[in-house]
């Protein structure tokens, strides 16, 4: 999962038109922070009285995710909430809040939830990509400039980014919006 991650990176940055490099030192990738995570979610006799997870977006650079085919990832575009129907076989990547930084907002982070359902279980892995817990990400200078592209974050070390949205209530990109300038 990490050599996809860091090839999917390669690739984001290289949109950019910036060099991996300075990606992997900017960011101090050889120490990235790799999360997995699990989640489960049973039929639910009343599914419109419960939510399998709140809106939220992911802190990190990427997530990638892997679901067992039943419907239940939702996510918001212009304002309403779009099913994500999941492919056999197949990864889904999430932009995370990160990669909105790194970028100076070139890439969003996706504001997404999950809903239960009353007939199948739900089951989705994730694997989520950051950077080192030490590194202070602010926007890729290359990305900003004078000329109506000033920088849009205030840099925050990773690791504090984290220990705040943990501490905090899961509701879209709350974290985000306050180093946003």
């Amino acid at each position: 999962m990490r050599v996809l991650a860091m090839d999917l990176l390669a690739g984001i940055w290289e949109s950019l038109g910036r060099e991996e490099s300075n990606l992997t030192t900017a960011l101090d990738l050889h120490f990235c922070f790799q999360i997995f995570i699990g989640n489960y979610y049973p039929p639910c006799p009343q599914p419109e009285l419960a939510m399998g997870l709140p809106p939220h977006s992911d802190h990190g650079l990427l997530t990638i995710l892997l679901q067992n085919g039943v419907d239940g990832l939702q996510l918001k575009h212009k304002g309403n909430w779009v099913n994500v129907k999941p492919h056999p076989n197949s990864f889904l990547v999430n932009t995370g809040d990160h990669m909105e930084i790194i970028s100076n907002g070139r890439y969003k982070s996706v504001v997404h939830r999950a809903v239960v359902n009353s007939k199948s279980t739900r089951i989705s892995i994730a694997n989520a990509i950051g950077p080192s817990l030490d590194a202070v990400v602010v926007p890729a200078m290359e990305l900003v400039s004078d000329k109506g592209t000033p920088v849009a974050y205030n840099g925050m070390r990773y690791r504090e980014f984290i220990e705040h949205q943990q501490a905090n209530p899961l509701k879209d990109k709350s974290v985000l919006d306050r180093i946003r300038l």
